[in-house]
């Protein structure tokens, strides 16, 4: 076969198959899927405040375009009421982002009475179409519904309870606010509810608006002058849609007067001590006649934080009321007690009286000692027993030193001290003693409750200079005179010999009284002492010991005077 002819045998075949396996072209278009468009259209929201005005966001997502118009119609079926061709963009401040657009204010829609194009209340559909700038349209059906029916506005008032009716009335008015024009519209035979919520939430009672959407309810006991109460009302029907809740609290009573009397059984009580406060509740408005089962709080002290404030007690049928309280000391709470009324219906003067509840105090030793000379001595702090702080009283207090033989009974005073514990707590104390057992106390007053420091003992061994005497007598002008004695120190109970210690020769000139030293030495092993000085005048002699930190010094009770001639 000639290869031309070849050729055409294959192209008249490969045609045949070709037409009878190609699709129809209508197979290819029925498959294809739509482009997306790249504008997007949010739901459309009723204005609440101003239910003839609403707003919807828009956007495109092709590149290097934006939005150029955005078209609404607000329809009811395929009625259409009101068509905007272009809303304008909400300005960026007021949002913090852009694509939001509203109704503006110049065509809030209102109803036709109102000279809009609504001609009732209810729900209309919100078309919305947009368009970009490059073309790209599209529309959104039933991008929102705009609310345009009532929104119900709510006022009251809770009253003005008194002593006599202790309740609350709630009165009030409850209205519809028209969409678009804003007039108010009564909303006659609603039932709305108003309870109690502070301080304790209670049972809510009902009212009933009149024609004129006016409504009185109650009465609702009030347990609390700060008490607050919420009026609620909500409804969703073809004209009125919404919820609205109003809070109010009772500002103002109407108090009844009353007289009262009171007094303390005491002017000054110690920490955990009762103080009983008793008085009579009278009505001048009914003779003075006694009021019965009425309360009063009694209280010691003002109110400080974290301290308690009183108790409350009730009147009896004479009228009569009495309250025990047990003092605290050491709470910044005043120093007086108080009477008054816990009810803000029931009114009196409050009654208040001094008493002073001082403070418990403490006693620091910080140091002391038994001089040789027979002296005692003591350094302490006084302050506050369980705080840091004063009381700023600003007056001295006092504190003295005790003596007593046994540490136990029998303790006299030897000398006293002020102490401030509010700029100067040390104390000092001094007073001659030979020994024994001592404390420090504070006396109570009206600021600080009485203390005592701990009992301290404090002892020194006496000491003598027995059989002293001075010769010659008379001694010639120059010439030596010699002392002697025997030293002894009182020890296990009986004067013993006291040897090996310094001494001294003492000299005082006639008619002077000063002693002068003009020898000096130490006692034998066995206690004796002798000691010698020239005499140059008349004059007295004597030999002392000056003791040391376990001895006294010796007593000078006498001195041996000699003539010079």
């Amino acid at each position: 076969m000639r290869a031309d002819l070849r050729l055409s045998v294959t192209a008249v075949f490969t045609a045949a198959v070709l037409a009878t396996t190609a699709l129809p072209s209508t197979a290819f278009a029925d498959e294809a899927p739509a482009a997306p468009s790249p504008i997007g259209v949010g739901r459309a929201v009723t204005d609440d405040t101003q239910r003839g005005t609403f707003s919807v966001t828009a956007w495109t997502d092709a590149p290097q375009a934006k939005v150029t118009k955005v078209a609404a119609t607000v329809r009811q079926g395929d009625t259409v009421y009101a068509t905007f061709p272009s809303l304008p963009e909400r300005p960026l401040w007021q949002t913090g982002y852009g694509g939001t657009y509203l109704l503006p204010a110049e065509s809030t829609l209102k109803l036709v009475e109102d000279g809009g194009t609504l001609p009732s209340l209810g729900t209309y559909a919100i078309d919305v179409t947009v368009t970009d700038s490059l073309g790209n349209t599209h529309t959104r059906a039933d991008a929102g519904t705009l609310d345009f029916r009532l929104r119900p506005q709510l006022t009251f008032g809770v009253g003005k309870p008194t002593w006599t009716d202790k309740n609350v009335r709630p009165q009030g008015t409850l209205i519809g606010i028209e969409p678009g024009s804003g007039d108010t519209v009564p909303l006659p035979g609603r039932t709305l509810t108003v309870a109690p919520v502070e301080p304790t939430p209670g049972s809510p009672v009902t009212a009933v608006t009149d024609g004129t959407g006016a409504f009185t309810g109650g009465p609702i006991p009030v347990t609390d002058t700060d008490g607050r109460f919420v009026a609620t009302y909500a409804e969703d029907s073809d004209a009125v849609h919404g919820s609205v809740s109003e809070y109010r609290t009772v500002w103002e009573w109407v108090s009844h007067r009353v007289a009262v009397t009171a007094a303390a059984d005491k002017r000054r009580a110690l920490n955990g001590e009762a103080v009983t406060i008793s008085g009579r509740m009278t009505d001048p408005n009914a003779g003075n006649a006694p009021l019965a089962n009425q309360p009063v709080r009694v209280s010691l002290g003002y109110y400080a934080y974290g301290t308690p404030y009183g108790k409350t007690v009730y009147t009896d049928a004479d009228g009569r009321y009495t309250a025990r309280l047990i003092a605290a000391s050491n709470l910044e709470s005043g120093e007086a007690w108080q009477v008054m009324s816990p009810d803000p219906f029931l009114s009196f003067p409050e009654r208040t009286g001094a008493i002073a509840i001082p403070w418990e105090s403490r006693i620091d030793l910080v140091g002391g000692g038994l001089t040789p000379d027979a002296r005692v001595w003591v350094t302490g702090l006084f302050r506050s027993r369980y705080t840091t702080g004063s009381r700023n009283v600003g007056l001295a207090q006092y504190v003295q030193l005790e003596q007593s033989a046994d540490g136990k009974t029998g303790w006299r005073k030897l000398a006293s001290a002020q102490a401030y514990d509010t700029y100067g707590p040390n104390f000092s104390l001094s007073a001659n003693s030979s020994g024994g057992y001592f404390r420090v106390r504070h006396l109570i007053s009206d600021a600080y409750a009485e203390s005592s420091s701990r009992v301290f003992r404090l002892v020194r061994t006496p000491t003598r200079i027995a059989a002293m005497n001075a010769g010659p007598e008379p001694v010639r002008k120059g010439a030596y005179v010699t002392a002697t004695g025997t030293l002894q120190h009182h020890t296990r109970g009986a004067w013993r010999v006291f040897g090996n210690v310094p001494v001294a020769l003492q000299f005082q000139a006639k008619g002077t009284t000063t002693w002068r030293q003009v020898a000096t030495g130490r006692s034998a092993a066995n206690g004796t002492i002798r000691l010698s000085a020239k005499a140059w005048s008349d004059g007295s002699w004597r030999i002392r010991y000056w003791g040391d930190s376990t001895h006294f010094h010796s007593p000078a009770p006498w001195a041996d005077y000699i003539d010079v001639r």
